[in-house]
């Protein structure tokens, strides 16, 4: 078979995908969590070098995501065009989401493409299990792609909006894992974000860590223990020296 490259469609791919199917890479990636029920059972390792070889190509990142396929709905999050990514792609995509890996793939997509500011507290009120960590996803994914603002005056006003999406969600008692992982991972990643919101990430946390409700405290206790951690202040402090050296040149 001929290596994998740019002019495949979606069609070749797919049987590439079939014929590099393990049944056993399957029921290890069920153990996981991972829905399977179409699933070929090749790992992130074979496909993030395969979606290097197709490169980017948005018609045909639609057409690998309509199949329905778990290789091929991520190698659409690895291949699509982020600027053509679109609210209503964004919003269509969240609405087949069916397993927690291809919900955050898909949500780093959708920061790489702008739309985070936009539809984080859409998905975050959203019913729906993966539509919501998609949402507390992006927050996560956000916190480490999604440049400084250069209004110094409030260069962090978007992830203190998204602290207050992510304690109202904690309190509301939303116990379901898939969720309430993603909400603590929101919290973390923006807490290790910069010095000021690491402040307001631990008081966060510690009002978590002493709510009545079960999930709340859960997700502060597991925040705090990464916030409070010498390792994490370190980090922060380092990259505060740098960004000092960085505004005195």
């Amino acid at each position: 078979m001929d290596a994998p490259a740019p002019h495949w469609d979606a069609a070749r791919i797919l049987a590439h995908l079939g014929a590099h199917a393990s049944a056993e890479d399957r029921a290890g990636m069920a153990r996981f969590g991972i829905n399977t029920a179409r699933a070929f059972g090749i790992g992130n390792a074979a496909l993030r070098p395969l979606a290097r070889a197709l490169g980017r190509d948005h018609a045909r990142a639609l057409a690998l995501w309509r199949s329905g396929w778990r290789e091929a709905r991520l190698l659409a999050c690895f291949t699509a065009e982020p600027g053509r990514v679109t609210a209503a792609q964004a919003r269509g995509w969240a609405g087949d989401l069916d397993s927690w890996e291809v919900t955050d793939h898909a949500a780093a997509l959708f920061v790489e493409a702008g739309l985070a500011e936009a539809l984080v507290p859409e998905f975050a009120a959203d019913a729906r299990l993966f539509v919501r960590r998609a949402g507390f996803a992006m927050m996560a994914w956000g916190a480490v792609h999604i440049e400084p603002r250069p209004d110094a005056a409030a260069p962090d006003r978007l992830f203190l909006e998204w602290l207050r999406i992510v304690e109202a969600t904690a309190l509301a008692g939303d116990a379901r894992p898939y969720v309430r992982k993603a909400v603590d991972w929101a919290l973390r990643q923006i807490g290790k974000r910069s010095e000021r919101l690491h402040g307001a990430a631990l008081a966060l946390a510690r009002r978590l860590a002493a709510a009545p409700d079960r999930t709340a405290r859960r997700i502060g206790r597991t925040a705090m223990r990464e916030l409070e951690a010498d390792t994490t202040r370190a980090r922060l402090a380092a990259r505060a020296r740098r960004a000092a050296g960085r505004a005195a040149r």
